[in-house]
């Protein structure tokens, strides 16, 4: 069968491609690198044995989307393509509203227009909130969002959800996943993106490798164990595992509605026991200072995964130190390549 990645030159969406190809599916990328390096591609290729065709378009430019699906003959769409930071969604909430839903409304009137009937729409654990409920699990009411990145997903959910009711031939699956994080552990693919990185995992790292000079707690005096905020860490090749299985739950499945489920190890883990973890893997002493709170930040969110194990077969098997363990592994080797050679302030 043939997959479509969109944003599949990016973290997660690359991590995703190669353990798609790795469970046999037939993949496409979509990527207009935004925020990511068309390099990767050949790494892929590295690590799959084979090549993947990437379109460089912008989906919110239906009549150029509209060429991948003329030129071929799509199963499913995994849909990863979106602006992510939720600093720059603060900031710049009419550039995230009109990128994030638009290129999700042109997908889905393309799927809808040429008969492509399985869709993932990658979600956020973002959109639950400041809840009260923890863990979480796919029945915690959501909360208001906190950032106009975390709006965009709960409203992109129900233009999904609004989409079956009308076409019920369609079928998905949304996936809230919590903070995806790690490296391959080839140490040919890991996150490094174009655009200044905000994620804690690469902040701590390119701050060990002497990229930043030191970093920042946002943050002690939060109603927690050690005053940090918490989140739950997933590995990424964890994580792209999850999809495949999505997929093919949806693939080998009749659904009447959307399903949502949580993508996350169950565990919360706060920005200081990350920053121990990073030391404790790595030997390196990490710089970093304590500031004030940053807007946009919940406090404490991790997943109850029950649903992904019963339903999918999913289970997560790296653990914090994995993540720090081969994050700070593919930091060494892209920084002894010079891929980045700007200096972080």
């Amino acid at each position: 069968m043939k997959i479509l990645v969109t944003g599949g030159t990016g973290y997660i969406g690359s991590h995703t491609l190669v353990d798609l190809m790795d469970n046999g599916f037939e993949v496409i990328s979509v990527d207009n690198q935004s925020n990511s390096d068309i390099g990767v591609l050949e790494n892929i290729r590295l690590i799959a044995g084979k090549s993947v065709k990437n379109y460089s378009i912008d989906l919110c430019d239906k009549e150029k989307t509209r060429i991948i699906f003329e030129e071929n003959k799509i199963d499913g769409i995994i849909h990863f393509a979106a602006f992510k930071s939720v600093n720059d969604s603060v900031s710049m909430p009419l550039e995230y509203y009109h990128n994030n839903l638009n290129s999700l409304l042109n997908v889905l009137s393309l799927m809808n227009e040429y008969k492509v009937n399985n869709f993932i729409f990658s979600s956020s654990c973002s959109v639950y909130g400041n809840t009260q409920e923890l863990p979480v699990t796919e029945m915690t009411p959501t909360q208001e969002a906190e950032c106009p990145y975390a709006r965009t997903k709960q409203i992109g959910e129900k233009i999904v959800e609004e989409f079956i009711l009308a076409n019920p031939w369609f079928k998905s699956i949304l996936l809230r996943y919590f903070n995806p994080a790690g490296a391959h552990e080839s140490c040919l693919m890991g996150e490094s993106p174009i655009n200044k990185a905000a994620n804690l995992v690469p902040v701590i790292t390119e701050t060990g490798i002497g990229k930043r000079d030191a970093m920042t707690v946002f943050g002690t005096d939060y109603d927690t164990r050690d005053g940090s905020c918490i989140r739950d860490y997933i590995h990424v090749m964890d994580l792209a595992n999850a999809h495949t299985k999505a997929l093919q739950y949806l693939i080998n499945n009749i659904l009447d509605k959307a399903e949502i489920i949580n993508l996350g190890i169950g565990e919360g883990v706060s920005v200081l026991e990350a920053i121990k973890a990073f030391e404790t893997t790595s030997g390196q002493k990490l710089n970093y200072s304590i500031g004030p709170r940053r807007e946009g930040d919940v406090v404490a969110v991790y997943a109850n995964k029950q649903k992904a194990e019963s339903l999918l077969g999913w289970k997560p098997t790296r653990t914090i130190d994995d993540i720090m363990r081969t994050a700070w592994a593919w930091e060494k080797k892209r920084s002894s390549q010079k891929r980045n050679k700007y200096h972080i302030n």
